[in-house]
């Protein structure tokens, strides 16, 4: 069984920065690559950024490519996504994720609004 709490959203300017956590329980937490993904009211949820077991491969939707980065540490069980030069279509709920066979396992979201 693992649990995802993530944290750090809010309310922040056009251009302003946030940094997200995903703080997991469990042992499979190093062994497992981590995702963020996002959802605004109506609409499917959206990958945001991959990462590795290791950190050492990560990959990105377009819309955020260059402007987010995911990062992980190991010994604290926490995955980050560091958001700067925020846009008013990156509001949403954010989501962390883990897929350990056969189950998707999500936290309980984190409210993102980017608005002046």
């Amino acid at each position: 069984q693992v649990q995802l709490v993530e944290s750090g959203g809010g309310l922040v300017q056009p251009g302003g920065s946030l940094r997200l956590s995903c703080a997991a329980s469990g042992s499979t937490f190093s062994i497992s690559a981590m995702r963020w993904y996002r959802q605004v009211p109506g609409n499917e949820r959206e990958l945001v950024a991959r990462i590795s077991s290791d950190g050492g491969i990560t990959d990105y939707a377009g819309s955020v490519k260059g402007r987010f980065t995911i990062s992980r540490d190991n010994a604290k069980n926490t995955v980050y996504l560091q958001m700067n030069s925020l846009k008013p279509e990156d509001t949403a709920v954010y989501y962390c994720n883990v897929y350990l066979p056969p189950q998707d396992y999500w936290g309980q979201g984190t409210q993102v609004t980017v608005s002046s």
